[in-house]
Protein backbone atom coordinates (compact mmCIF):
# COMPACT_ATOMS: atom_id res chain seq x y z
CA UNK A 1 0.00 0.00 0.00
CA UNK A 2 1.41 3.06 -1.17
CA UNK A 3 1.94 5.92 1.05
CA UNK A 4 0.44 9.51 0.42
CA UNK A 5 3.00 12.29 1.65
CA UNK A 6 1.72 14.79 4.01
CA UNK A 7 2.81 16.97 1.71
CA UNK A 8 0.20 16.26 -0.83
CA UNK A 9 -2.38 16.14 2.27
CA UNK A 10 -1.03 19.53 3.46
CA UNK A 11 -1.45 21.02 -0.68
CA UNK A 12 -4.85 19.35 -1.07
CA UNK A 13 -6.10 20.67 2.01
CA UNK A 14 -5.44 24.14 1.29
CA UNK A 15 -7.09 23.99 -2.19
CA UNK A 16 -9.54 22.73 -0.78
CA UNK A 17 -10.04 25.61 1.83
CA UNK A 18 -9.47 28.36 -1.05
CA UNK A 19 -12.08 27.06 -2.84
CA UNK A 20 -14.77 27.11 -0.74
CA UNK A 21 -13.50 30.46 0.40
CA UNK A 22 -14.36 32.05 -3.21
CA UNK A 23 -17.66 29.97 -3.18
CA UNK A 24 -19.10 31.49 0.47
CA UNK A 25 -17.30 35.41 -0.81
CA UNK A 26 -19.71 34.74 -4.33
CA UNK A 27 -22.52 33.37 -2.63
CA UNK A 28 -22.32 37.05 -0.35
CA UNK A 29 -22.04 39.03 -2.80
CA UNK A 30 -24.56 36.99 -4.17
CA UNK A 31 -26.86 37.59 -1.23
CA UNK A 32 -26.22 41.41 -0.88
CA UNK A 33 -28.67 42.52 -4.23
CA UNK A 34 -31.78 41.36 -3.17
CA UNK A 35 -34.75 43.46 -4.42
CA UNK A 36 -36.78 43.37 -1.59
CA UNK A 37 -37.25 47.01 -0.17
CA UNK A 38 -38.77 48.26 2.61
CA UNK A 39 -39.82 51.80 3.79
CA UNK A 40 -40.99 54.00 6.36
CA UNK A 41 -42.12 57.40 4.95
CA UNK A 42 -44.26 60.76 5.94
CA UNK A 43 -47.19 61.52 4.02
CA UNK A 44 -48.35 65.09 4.35
CA UNK A 45 -51.84 66.46 4.47
CA UNK A 46 -53.81 66.84 1.44
CA UNK A 47 -50.70 65.21 -1.20
CA UNK A 48 -49.78 61.78 -2.40
CA UNK A 49 -46.97 59.98 -3.16
CA UNK A 50 -45.84 57.31 -5.72
CA UNK A 51 -42.89 54.75 -5.70
CA UNK A 52 -41.54 52.67 -8.81
CA UNK A 53 -41.08 48.73 -8.82
CA UNK A 54 -38.63 47.57 -11.36
CA UNK A 55 -40.01 43.63 -11.64
CA UNK A 56 -39.37 40.59 -14.57
CA UNK A 57 -41.70 39.55 -16.18
CA UNK A 58 -43.47 35.75 -14.72
CA UNK A 59 -42.85 37.09 -11.51
CA UNK A 60 -44.10 37.42 -8.48
CA UNK A 61 -45.00 40.93 -6.37
CA UNK A 62 -46.18 40.94 -2.84
CA UNK A 63 -46.97 44.63 -1.36
CA UNK A 64 -47.73 44.94 2.53
CA UNK A 65 -48.60 48.85 3.92
CA UNK A 66 -49.70 49.64 7.40
CA UNK A 67 -50.37 53.46 8.31
CA UNK A 68 -48.72 53.83 11.94
CA UNK A 69 -49.15 57.17 12.84
CA UNK A 70 -51.65 60.01 12.19
CA UNK A 71 -55.43 60.99 12.92
CA UNK A 72 -57.79 58.30 11.41
CA UNK A 73 -54.74 55.64 10.39
CA UNK A 74 -55.95 55.61 6.64
CA UNK A 75 -54.90 56.01 3.05
CA UNK A 76 -55.99 55.19 -0.14
CA UNK A 77 -53.56 52.83 -2.08
CA UNK A 78 -53.14 52.13 -5.71
CA UNK A 79 -50.99 49.85 -7.80
CA UNK A 80 -50.23 50.49 -11.63
CA UNK A 81 -48.92 48.00 -14.05
CA UNK A 82 -46.03 49.52 -16.69
CA UNK A 83 -48.94 49.19 -19.30
CA UNK A 84 -50.68 51.98 -17.39
CA UNK A 85 -53.46 49.63 -15.45
CA UNK A 86 -54.83 50.06 -12.15
CA UNK A 87 -54.48 46.62 -10.43
CA UNK A 88 -54.94 47.32 -7.03
CA UNK A 89 -57.48 50.47 -5.93
CA UNK A 90 -58.27 50.88 -2.18
CA UNK A 91 -59.62 53.58 -0.37
CA UNK A 92 -59.64 54.95 3.49
CA UNK A 93 -57.34 51.61 4.43
CA UNK A 94 -54.95 51.31 7.43
CA UNK A 95 -53.43 48.49 6.09
CA UNK A 96 -53.16 45.52 3.53
CA UNK A 97 -51.51 43.20 1.50
CA UNK A 98 -51.49 42.73 -2.25
CA UNK A 99 -49.84 40.01 -4.25
CA UNK A 100 -49.41 40.32 -8.18
CA UNK A 101 -48.78 37.17 -10.00
CA UNK A 102 -47.44 36.91 -12.56
CA UNK A 103 -45.55 40.16 -13.13
CA UNK A 104 -44.87 42.12 -16.06
CA UNK A 105 -41.76 43.22 -17.20
CA UNK A 106 -40.62 47.17 -16.25
CA UNK A 107 -41.72 49.16 -13.49
CA UNK A 108 -44.92 48.89 -11.27
CA UNK A 109 -45.95 52.57 -9.82
CA UNK A 110 -47.13 52.47 -6.51
CA UNK A 111 -49.08 55.35 -4.64
CA UNK A 112 -50.26 56.41 -1.45
CA UNK A 113 -52.84 59.06 -1.15
CA UNK A 114 -53.77 61.40 1.63
CA UNK A 115 -55.68 64.49 -0.52
CA UNK A 116 -58.72 63.74 1.27
CA UNK A 117 -57.32 65.15 4.74
CA UNK A 118 -56.61 68.70 5.09
CA UNK A 119 -54.92 68.55 8.24
CA UNK A 120 -53.91 65.37 9.50
CA UNK A 121 -50.15 63.79 7.71
CA UNK A 122 -49.78 60.31 8.05
CA UNK A 123 -46.68 58.14 8.38
CA UNK A 124 -47.15 54.62 6.30
CA UNK A 125 -44.80 51.61 6.42
CA UNK A 126 -44.56 49.60 3.38
CA UNK A 127 -42.72 47.01 2.03
CA UNK A 128 -42.28 45.01 -1.20
CA UNK A 129 -41.10 41.63 -1.58
CA UNK A 130 -39.76 40.27 -5.28
CA UNK A 131 -39.42 37.09 -6.41
CA UNK A 132 -38.43 35.38 -9.64
CA UNK A 133 -40.66 32.87 -11.99
CA UNK A 134 -39.99 29.48 -9.83
CA UNK A 135 -39.94 31.64 -6.27
CA UNK A 136 -36.12 32.63 -6.77
CA UNK A 137 -35.67 35.62 -4.77
CA UNK A 138 -34.48 38.68 -6.33
CA UNK A 139 -30.84 37.95 -3.82
CA UNK A 140 -30.76 33.97 -4.47
CA UNK A 141 -28.21 34.17 -7.90
CA UNK A 142 -26.75 31.18 -9.68
CA UNK A 143 -23.77 29.91 -8.30
CA UNK A 144 -20.47 29.45 -10.32
CA UNK A 145 -19.51 26.59 -11.82
CA UNK A 146 -16.47 24.76 -10.22
CA UNK A 147 -13.81 22.99 -12.55
CA UNK A 148 -13.82 20.22 -10.46
CA UNK A 149 -14.03 16.72 -11.49
CA UNK A 150 -18.00 15.17 -11.21
CA UNK A 151 -18.89 13.15 -8.17
CA UNK A 152 -15.38 13.76 -6.55
CA UNK A 153 -16.30 14.23 -2.92
CA UNK A 154 -15.29 18.05 -2.36
CA UNK A 155 -17.69 18.70 -5.03
CA UNK A 156 -20.33 17.06 -2.80
CA UNK A 157 -19.64 18.90 -0.12
CA UNK A 158 -19.42 21.97 -1.47
CA UNK A 159 -23.00 21.30 -2.89
CA UNK A 160 -24.28 20.15 0.21
CA UNK A 161 -22.96 23.92 1.54
CA UNK A 162 -24.39 25.82 -1.56
CA UNK A 163 -27.87 24.32 -0.56
CA UNK A 164 -27.87 24.68 3.50
CA UNK A 165 -26.88 28.26 3.06
CA UNK A 166 -29.23 28.79 0.38
CA UNK A 167 -31.93 27.37 3.07
CA UNK A 168 -30.49 29.31 5.90
CA UNK A 169 -30.76 32.24 4.01
CA UNK A 170 -34.32 32.36 3.17
CA UNK A 171 -35.13 31.83 6.31
CA UNK A 172 -33.13 34.44 8.14
CA UNK A 173 -35.12 36.74 5.08
CA UNK A 174 -37.94 35.78 6.15
CA UNK A 175 -37.37 35.91 9.50
CA UNK A 176 -35.92 39.83 9.67
CA UNK A 177 -39.22 40.55 7.26
CA UNK A 178 -41.30 39.50 9.92
CA UNK A 179 -39.81 41.84 12.34
CA UNK A 180 -40.36 44.18 10.41
CA UNK A 181 -43.59 44.11 9.76
CA UNK A 182 -43.78 43.25 13.34
CA UNK A 183 -42.35 46.22 14.55
CA UNK A 184 -44.75 48.22 12.12
CA UNK A 185 -46.99 47.11 13.76
CA UNK A 186 -46.05 47.91 17.21
CA UNK A 187 -45.54 51.39 16.06
CA UNK A 188 -48.83 51.67 15.36
CA UNK A 189 -50.60 49.98 18.44
CA UNK A 190 -48.21 52.02 20.34
CA UNK A 191 -49.21 55.79 18.73
CA UNK A 192 -53.16 54.40 18.92
CA UNK A 193 -52.63 53.90 22.58
CA UNK A 194 -51.08 57.33 22.98
CA UNK A 195 -53.87 58.66 21.10
CA UNK A 196 -56.60 56.81 23.01
CA UNK A 197 -54.78 57.43 26.80
CA UNK A 198 -54.77 61.40 25.83
CA UNK A 199 -58.61 60.92 25.04
CA UNK A 200 -59.45 58.60 28.22
CA UNK A 201 -57.02 61.29 30.50
CA UNK A 202 -59.58 64.27 29.26
CA UNK A 203 -62.84 62.74 29.53
CA UNK A 204 -61.99 61.18 32.67
CA UNK A 205 -61.37 65.00 34.28
CA UNK A 206 -64.61 66.29 32.63
CA UNK A 207 -66.55 63.47 34.01
CA UNK A 208 -64.66 64.02 37.43
CA UNK A 209 -65.02 67.60 37.30
CA UNK A 210 -69.03 67.28 36.46
CA UNK A 211 -69.33 64.79 39.13
CA UNK A 212 -68.10 67.15 41.63
CA UNK A 213 -70.29 69.90 40.33
CA UNK A 214 -73.41 67.44 40.95
CA UNK A 215 -72.13 66.98 44.25
CA UNK A 216 -71.96 69.92 45.42
CA UNK A 217 -75.18 71.09 43.91
CA UNK A 218 -76.92 68.25 45.38
CA UNK A 219 -75.15 69.75 48.97
CA UNK A 220 -76.39 73.12 48.69
CA UNK A 221 -80.03 72.04 47.67
CA UNK A 222 -80.05 69.94 50.64
CA UNK A 223 -78.84 72.44 53.06
CA UNK A 224 -81.58 74.73 51.31
CA UNK A 225 -84.30 72.22 51.90
CA UNK A 226 -83.23 72.20 55.72
CA UNK A 227 -82.84 75.66 56.31
CA UNK A 228 -84.83 76.89 58.97
CA UNK A 229 -85.93 80.82 57.65
CA UNK A 230 -88.57 81.34 60.43
CA UNK A 231 -88.17 84.17 62.62
CA UNK A 232 -88.72 84.25 66.40
CA UNK A 233 -90.44 87.00 67.91
CA UNK A 234 -89.58 88.75 71.48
Amino acid sequence: MDVVPLSVWSRFGWVSFAVLFVWTTRAVDGFGRNQDSELTFLLPAGSSECFYQTTIKNGTMEVEYQVIAGAGMDVDFTIVSPEGVRLIVESRRSDGVHVVEPTEGGDYQICFDNSFSRFSEKMVFFEILIEGPGGDTGGDEEWPTLDEPDGSLLEYKLEYIRDSMDSLYRRLERSRQMQTVLRAFEARDRNLLEDNLWRVSFWSCASVLVMLCVALTQVYTVRKLFDDKRRVCT
